[in-house]
């Protein structure tokens, strides 16, 4: 077991724990010490995260998890507190995506990021809350993305639902200090998981071969390369943790010129949908 001792001893829930940037917090958490408690939609990808921290001499177990599911995570949140007698960390890690405009959106698309990405990390802050405040520490992490920083066409969504993310954990983290809990969000920028290939499209010109050839070309480090620089911004208690480093430029860039980004997506728009029709 590798030594690190602020993670060393430590209860940490992982939501989206079964692939991508969870999974890499998990077997991070798992190397350093830490009791990880495993969730994903997807069982199957949370055990075998859980079994590869157990084979490398770590403690972990496996959860099947909605967190769009407000009494699912609470009966989490619970039992996990009742079992260990605390909870140290929670990583509200669990996000999906949605690819397109926003006239082929539904109504149904923007339900379910909401509830995911939205309303499933306010229910784990909700019901971690109380408990931390009895304990007088814990720390929450909350996912999410460089998208929720900086705006971007067909990805509304999306950014809707990380901006929303942003806002609430930045106000969260004022009032929490009182109680000597910390709070941050955690903003990957372009990072090399699974969504990338999960991730619905629904405006179809996305689809052509030139414009996947496009978005399969794009060079990105993997979570791996990433979970280093993540968890010193978790130890240092960092308001905003962004990762790749590189990717703070963009955010520095977009403050001092808040439409450059605009401009920029609509001459990516325009190629995509030359390249699509």
């Amino acid at each position: 077991m590798a030594k690190n001792k602020f993670y060393s001893n430590k209860v940490a829930i992982v939501s989206g724990g079964g692939s991508g940037i969870g999974k890499a917090i998990c077997e991070y958490l798992g190397k350093y010490g830490s009791k990880v408690i495993v969730t994903d939609i997807n069982l199957d990808s949370a055990n075998k995260t859980a079994t590869t921290i157990i084979q490398n001499g770590g403690v972990a177990e496996a959860y099947e998890i909605d967190v769009s599911n407000s009494k699912a995570v609470k009966g989490l949140i619970e039992g996990v507190a009742e079992k260990y007698g605390k909870i140290d960390l929670l990583f509200n890690n669990a996000g999906i995506s949605l690819n397109g405009e926003f006239q082929d959106m539904t109504l149904e698309h923007w339900q379910r990021i909401i509830d995911v990405n939205l309303w499933g990390v306010v229910y784990g802050c909700h019901f971690v809350y109380p408990l931390m405040i009895k304990q007088g520490y814990g720390q929450i992490i909350n996912t999410a993305s460089l998208a929720g920083l900086i705006p971007g066409g067909l990805t509304t969504s999306y950014s809707a639902s990380k901006f929303g993310v942003v806002g609430f954990t930045l106000g969260l983290r004022s009032e929490a200090s009182f109680y000597g809990i910390q709070v941050n969000t955690l903003c990957p920028g372009f990072i090399k998981t699974a969504i990338q290939n999960t991730t619905p499209i629904v405006s179809e010109y996305l689809n052509s071969e030139k414009n996947k050839k496009m978005g399969s070309n794009m060079k990105a480090p993997t979570p791996e390369k990433c979970i280093k620089s993540i968890m010193k911004g978790v130890k240092r208690n960092k308001a905003i943790i962004i990762s790749p480093r590189l990717h703070k430029i963009f955010w520095f860039l977009n403050r001092l010129f808040p439409t450059f980004n605009i401009k920029m997506f609509q001459m990516v728009i325009k190629r995509m949908k030359k390249q699509g029709f």
